[in-house]
């Protein structure tokens, strides 16, 4: 009762001290809006007024240093102003704003374009000055947007005492330009004085953090979290949805509160942020099974330039009315896998229901020395220590600020738009990504000395085993582990040797330091041909110069090690096959951990697909495509089915997918591998969560629950890159096409993936083959493991579609057809959906395309075995000579039981089965039989 009376109280002071300056909108003192190069005042798309520039603000050189000119084109999407007007500068040339004293949003709007003066704005190079600070160095604005946005603006906050004087500075032989540029004031120490409490929370440092007048910032994010995009009044902020960075659509829930009232106070006025962010935000979900949220994070993924101190605003607001007391939803905020606030409680922080609030943290010097750019993580977490009546968190909205350096610098590097966090590093020198595990908080300090006492004792246990055999062993209990088996010494930094007899000799063989070193002339920089996770990867020769080899070698500041070198070189021991990437040996001589692979001559899939030398290198036809996917998913049956237990790889993506000099593939990389369930009453391995960004399975993610099916969702992503030929995450693309896999499961929603098919693809593929490609793909990625096909199915699919492909494109027709059964590469089991049961939003076909298919494939065919009707459809049955087996293809008038996207045009097979055609039905209502 007290603790209900305290919040009460609380929230009546709140309310009492509401003024009228809470909930009023900011009026900025100045305002500018100047389109650059215009002679007279034109208004925008929202009806603010822009004016032509006033001479008194020009540089006194102006003629001579700047002209302006309009630009040859306006791309669909762009705006007549300010973007079709710009100044050109062909030397340093300063813009003059008298303005008051105070901090000033300062936003420079850029249209990279061809102008009618010549000027091509792609190749401009040029620098931004203002009062001493530098805004922009060597910055190409083509270079930082992409063709489908066209235009760009950048915001930065600037401390001002009389006069803003703003410099543009041409590169050599670049001109620089600018379409627009807007000065709005803002409140005194809006983003110097803190949070709602006035203070600024050092992330990993009890030393109090000061912002002073002398900092300038960059806007590089703001957020509207599980919004839409919404501008404010005052000071003309954009926030975008969080769509493109919130790390999993499936790992969290947008709850929706009809007719909410935020009720701002002095603390957090309604300039802030505006009603639609505070209204808006994500939960962790599982409200009938809360404890689920303790195995996983709601988690962001930001790109930011490394080396500079970052401001992280945090915006909070419950709206719920069951969340309406103190301690009913606390939870843990981490920065960069920091503890950034170990207990947040929005309601007794906020004072009540409905009130909102932020927080302000700082994070100094983001990344390392050696890196361009690097990642900036936000995870939220449920905190149980004190038993809340909701195991969840939440978040409103976020901002993201760059600070200057103590030169006054903020300018950071051009952008690479195809750079991904999963992207491997071209140059060893600009050093290894760093790898993007996801977050698994711990907060127990017991538990983690438990788990330092069971690993001295393992290790103890190890060294008194010296002659243990090598085999596969699985964890069959809940305890979340890195490793199924931890036969081999777990050491780093110190040299251990492993006995020559404790791996198979015929099948791994022990090199010295001294072989591996004249394999490699001494690790040679210039025969490395890839960076992973592991290391570098050195092109070799052993055997007097007979073999080439591959020769990975792990670095000491890797984030994966001992534990995954050892896995992976119990792995490949025992794993043999085609499509499997072969192990020739190992050393770990003077704590050296080296392995030597075959070498693969063509590389991987990804460098296939994106980093080419179009001059040079053709494209992958679509034939090959769809080869090395073949080859690549039996690899992966063969671990899930082929090997004495079931192994699931953790780790599949184009990185690890390598093409021999015949181009087949081979998986690789096995080091995140672990042993599936090794009995019939095991489902799942219960396993600390491991994998790329991009690739992980969702529900793995979520539940920390591996199966086999985790490898599939991966694989299906591996499918949308080879038919889109783009990287999983983009940056600076419209915020629908950022993730791969949303992008590809809308287009094939829509029937529309035919436009997002790679433009080299355009003249070789055919649409059945792609319909049939892209329908498995997409069933590969579904949400939940259990609506997953098998990699049984995936091979078979993959193969059809090779064969679709490869008739199609036969002008004999299907003569040449030689599917295989499902039985040859594994037969649906009972209760399980046949694979052409979910067949929507395929490239679409009218009537009249169906019946002149249709046509032309019977006129094709010989030993026309007969022909079936009934109330459904009509199908014509060819025997396929001299197979047990038979084609079909029906023209359908569609059942009333199936589904209302099916293609008026399907296919099928039939096996023999004692003089019986079992027909596979693509409708759920069951199966049809004729003779």
């Amino acid at each position: 009762m007290s603790r209900q009376a305290l919040l009460i109280l609380s929230i009546l002071l709140s309310v009492a001290v509401v003024g009228e300056g809470a909930t009023a909108a900011y009026d900025p003192t100045d305002l500018f809006l100047f389109n650059c190069g215009a002679t007279s005042d034109n208004t925008d798309n929202t009806g603010r007024k822009w004016t032509a520039e006033n001479r008194q603000t020009l540089s006194s050189n102006a003629v001579n240093a700047s002209f302006s000119s309009d630009a040859s084109s306006q791309e669909s999407g762009v705006l007549q102003v300010p973007y079709m007007k710009a100044r050109i500068f062909r030397s340093d040339f300063t813009y003059s704003f008298p303005v008051s004293p105070g901090w000033k949003y300062l936003r420079l709007y850029f249209y990279p374009t061809r102008y009618e003066s010549g000027f091509d704005a792609v190749a401009s190079f040029f620098s931004v000055t203002v009062n001493g600070f530098t805004l922009l160095k060597n910055f190409s604005a083509s270079l930082t947007v992409t063709a489908s946005k066209h235009v760009l603006i950048k915001e930065f906050i600037v401390p001002v005492h009389q006069t803003l004087n703003l410099t543009f500075t041409p590169s050599a032989n670049s001109p620089a330009f600018v379409n627009g540029i807007e000065i709005v004031s803002m409140p005194d120490g809006f983003y110097s004085k803190g949070g709602f409490d006035d203070r600024v929370i050092n992330v990993g440092s009890d030393v109090e953090y000061q912002i002073d007048n002398t900092t300038s910032f960059e806007t590089v994010y703001r957020l509207n979290v599980a919004g839409q995009d919404v501008g404010d009044t005052g000071m003309f902020r954009r926030w975008l949805s969080d769509d493109g960075f919130f790390l999993s659509e499936n790992s969290g829930i947008r709850p929706v509160v009809e007719d909410v009232k935020i009720n701002y106070t002095d603390k957090t006025p309604a300039y802030v942020a505006p009603e639609d962010v505070y209204e808006t935000y994500r939960t962790m979900g599982n409200v009938d099974n809360a404890k689920l949220n303790m195995n996983f994070n709601l988690t962001w993924l930001f790109t930011v330039d490394a080396g500079f101190t970052y401001l992280v605003r945090l915006h909070f607001c419950e709206t719920l009315p069951e969340v309406n007391e103190p301690g009913q939803r606390v939870f843990s905020i981490f920065l960069r896998k920091q503890m950034a606030k170990i207990e947040m409680d929005v309601i007794q922080l906020s004072g009540g229901s409905r009130v909102p609030m932020y927080l302000d943290f700082v994070l100094v010097h983001v990344g390392s020395e050696n890196e361009l750019r690097t990642d900036l993580q936000v995870d939220l977490h449920p905190f149980s220590a004190i038993s809340p009546k909701y195991l969840d968190a939440i978040l409103n909205g976020l901002e993201i600020l760059k600070l200057s350096d103590s030169d006054g610098n903020l300018a950071g590097p051009n952008p690479n738009s195809s750079r991904t966090p999963d992207s491997v590093t071209q140059d060893i020198q600009k050093g290894k990504k760093k790898s993007h595990s996801l977050v698994i908080i711990t907060l127990a300090v017991v538990g983690s000395a438990i788990l330092l006492a069971m690993f001295v004792v393992a290790i103890i246990i190890i060294k008194k085993n010296k002659k243990k055999k090598i085999e596969l062993s699985v964890d069959n209990t809940s305890k979340p582990t890195d490793s199924s088996w931890t036969h081999l010494p777990l050491v780093t930094g110190s040299s251990h040797t492993r006995s020559a007899t404790s791996l198979p000799s015929d099948l791994c063989r022990r090199f010295s330091i001294q072989e591996i070193k004249s394999a490699t002339n001494n690790f040679e920089k210039e025969l490395i041909v890839g960076v992973g996770g592991f290391g570098p990867v050195y092109k070799g020769r052993i055997d007097g110069g007979a073999t080439l080899v591959a020769v990975k070698r792990l670095e000491i500041s890797s984030n994966q090690g001992a534990k995954e070198f050892d896995t992976e070189l119990e792995m490949l021991t025992m794993l043999r096959h085609i499509h499997l990437v072969s192990l020739i040996g190992y050393c770990d001589d003077e704590e050296e951990m080296v392995l030597v692979y075959e070498y693969m001559p063509h590389g991987t899939l990804r460098d296939h697909l994106y980093k080419r030398n179009k001059v040079s290198d053709g494209p992958l036809s679509w034939k090959r495509r769809l080869e090395i996917c073949i080859g690549a998913a039996r690899g992966l049956q063969y671990l899930h089915t082929g090997a004495k237990h079931m192994i699931i790889h953790r780790d599949i993506k184009t990185t690890n997918i390598l093409l021999d000099e015949n181009y087949v593939a081979k998986v690789s990389d096995f080091g995140l591998s672990k042993v599936g369930p090794t009995s019939a009453s095991q489902t799942h391995v219960s396993t600390v969560v491991k994998g790329s960004f991009g690739y992980l399975d969702p529900e793995y993610y979520r539940r920390q629950v591996l199966t086999e099916k985790s490898d599939v969702y991966s694989f299906g992503v591996v499918l949308f890159e080879v038919v889109c030929c783009r990287p999983v995450k983009l940056e600076n693309v419209p915020r629908e096409e950022t993730d791969l896999v949303r992008w590809v499961k809308s287009n094939y929603k829509k029937g529309t993936v035919d436009q997002i098919v790679d433009a080299d693809l355009t003249a070789d593929i055919t649409l059945v083959s792609l319909e049939k490609f892209c329908e498995i793909a997409v069933r590969c990625v579904q949400d939940r493991g259990i609506e997953r096909p098998s990699m049984n199915d995936v091979v078979w699919a993959l193969e059809f579609a090779l064969q679709l492909h490869e008739t199609a494109t036969n002008k004999n027709g299907v003569e040449s057809l030689d599917l295989p059964t499902r039985g040859e590469v594994g037969a649906t089991t009972e209760g399980e959906d046949d694979f052409f049961s979910k067949t929507t939003g395929r490239v679409s076909t009218t009537d009249d395309d169906s019946a002149r298919l249709a046509g032309n494939m019977l006129n094709g065919w010989q030993n026309l075995t007969g022909v079936h009707e009934d109330s459904e459809e009509v199908i014509w049955v060819s025997l396929v000579p001299d197979k047990k087996k038979y084609l079909a293809y029906s023209t359908m008038n569609r059942p009333a039981a199936c589904p209302s996207s099916m293609n008026r045009f399907c296919t099928a097979i039939y096996s023999q089965q004692n003089s019986q055609c079992t027909i596979y039905n693509r409708c759920k209502h069951g199966s049809t039989g004729s003779s």
